[in-house]
């Protein structure tokens, strides 16, 4: 048996637009409005059912759970604070608590407030500030009921779908064609992102005020709650190489250019770190692999080298997602056992690995895929909201129970 620490942590996680619903201030939600995305509506209805979601993580083991905090929500306009909003996310720490759950709380997780939006969002000079504002203020309202918090989800992704692609809001495109088109359901939701030169200028704007923002963010938080665990959730896509000495340079860059120079900008303001993995890239490649839905390669064991990227930074890392398209539910068993040992390899070389958190508890809206993709451990009617346990979920709790995995084979 591969025995995990004791006080390992074990659970999945939510992010609020992807499972709450009815959630109309966002810029997401303008875009739904637009035509460009999937409508969200109602979805799980996490907001008002999160005591019977909480009560399906406990009977499955999870000893943690990573949520974000919805910032339309707190601030419905700038500088005006939902006091009532507040007070439902405390409830929300509470009914974790009370089960003996941990909470991670994302403080952002993608969307925006439409008037944050409306004036440039992360494009603007003053974006770091106001940020931080939101964030400080929240950590103070929430930091008796949480410990761990992180200021932002996937810098990078975001960055790149919304000024690379153009397939998120703001909708801006460096590419060659005129139209972003994303197939959901028979539907093809089409953006005529601004296409050009300047977004790559914006979109590296963009990533510098994310740093920005974070480091203004956990200066402001640590400066009242020293004692919050403040960090970021960072998007690792593992890159590798075969024997060829270009395609390990191809590598070597690639690691640098998505992980390592935003990591660089905030490696000072990290008490921790939340991994996030779905992607490898081995440069000289000739293999092929099976696909999740997302037509992603399944390539578990890559989170050993995600892991490895960030030991660099010398931090204790928590894997905040990690997960599969799965919807008949017949590879995430033996994809969450293969990534678990992959883990247990990386504590065994010495990697500070505290928690590992699946992506998701529920099936979720997969942003401009709509809710067709689903990574939930419990599956969701969306026309019934009836929660069903999926097989593979029984097989996690297992391992949970265990606090570990054989040696070879499954459990």
């Amino acid at each position: 048996m591969k025995s995990f620490p004791k006080n390992f942590y074990w659970g999945a996680a939510t992010a609020s637009y992807q499972v709450e619903g009815w959630n109309e201030n966002t810029d997401w939600a303008q875009a739904a409005r637009d035509g460009k995305v999937p409508p969200a509506g109602r979805l799980a209805d996490h907001y008002h059912r999160y005591e019977e979601d909480f009560d399906i993580a406990k009977e499955l083991g999870h000893n943690a759970h990573r949520f974000s905090i919805e910032w339309a929500r707190i601030e419905p306009e700038e500088g005006k604070w939902d006091f009532a909003e507040i007070e439902h996310y405390r409830a929300v720490l509470k009914a974790l608590r009370a089960r003996n759950i941990e909470p991670f709380v994302t403080l952002w997780h993608f969307t925006l407030p439409q008037w944050f939006a409306k004036r440039g969002g992360f494009e603007r000079a003053d974006a770091p500030q106001v940020f931080a504002r939101y964030c400080a203020f929240v950590a103070k309202e929430l930091g008796d009921l949480c410990t761990h918090f992180s200021t932002m989800n996937e810098p990078n992704v975001y960055a790149s779908n919304g000024w690379l692609r153009g397939s998120w809001p703001p909708f801006k495109r460096f590419a060659a064609t005129d139209f972003v088109s994303i197939t959901n359901s028979g539907r093809t939701y089409e953006s005529r992102a601004n296409r050009g030169i300047r977004p790559l200028f914006l979109y590296r704007r963009v990533l510098r005020n994310l740093a920005r923002a974070h480091n203004e963010a956990y200066t402001l938080i640590k400066a009242s709650q020293p004692n919050l665990d403040v960090g970021v959730v960072k998007h690792v896509i593992y890159f590798h190489a075969n024997w060829n000495p270009y395609n390990m340079l191809r590598a070597w860059v690639a690691n640098r250019m998505w992980t390592h120079v935003y990591m660089r900008r905030v490696r000072h303001t990290i008490d921790s770190i939340g991994l996030n993995y779905y992607f490898h890239k081995k440069f000289g490649d000739r293999a092929e692999y099976d696909k999740t839905d997302m037509d992603w390669d399944i390539y578990p064991e890559g989170i050993y080298g995600s892991l490895k990227l960030l030991t660099r930074y010398r931090k204790p890392i928590f894997i905040s997602e990690a997960g599969l398209a799965d919807r008949t539910d017949t590879r995430r068993a033996a994809y969450i056992t293969e990534q678990i040992r992959a883990t247990k390899r990386a504590l065994d070389d010495g990697i500070d690995v505290r928690g590992h958190m699946y992506w998701s508890l529920i099936d979720n809206y997969e942003w401009a895929l709509g809710t067709q993709k689903c990574f939930g451990l419990v599956a969701i009617n969306y026309d019934t909201l009836e929660r069903t346990i999926r097989p593979s979920a029984w097989v996690y709790k297992d391992i949970i129970d265990a606090n570990g995995i054989p040696d070879s084979g499954g459990k």
